[in-house]
């Protein structure tokens, strides 16, 4: 299963959620959710936790388009848009979280 998390998780409890019931697949942050990629962030050290396993990716044009993303939370890879592309085709299904 390929989850999708698009609000920073200083506004909502989504990535919380995710991070609470997923026990495999992957993690992609988007948007704002990128935010809890970023070292020093509130969420960083569940982000690194949930790394053993989950696999997890940050969309890069979102970290750019904020100005963050030069010092990511260990494990997590960031992609391009194909990058996106692959990950939704890879799993045989996506749940996005509000």
């Amino acid at each position: 299963m390929l989850h999708v998390v698009n609000k920073s998780p200083l506004e909502r409890s989504a990535l919380d959620s995710c991070l609470r019931v997923a026990r495999g697949g992957s993690l992609l942050l988007i948007e704002d959710a990128v935010y809890a990629a970023c070292r020093g962030n509130a969420a960083a050290s569940r982000l690194a936790s949930a790394a053993e396993r989950l696999k997890i990716y940050v969309l890069q044009p979102d970290l750019e388009a904020r100005g963050v993303g030069s010092d990511l939370v260990e494990g997590v890879t960031a992609v391009d848009y194909e990058g996106f592309v692959d990950l939704v085709v890879s799993h045989e299904a996506s749940h996005s979280w509000l």
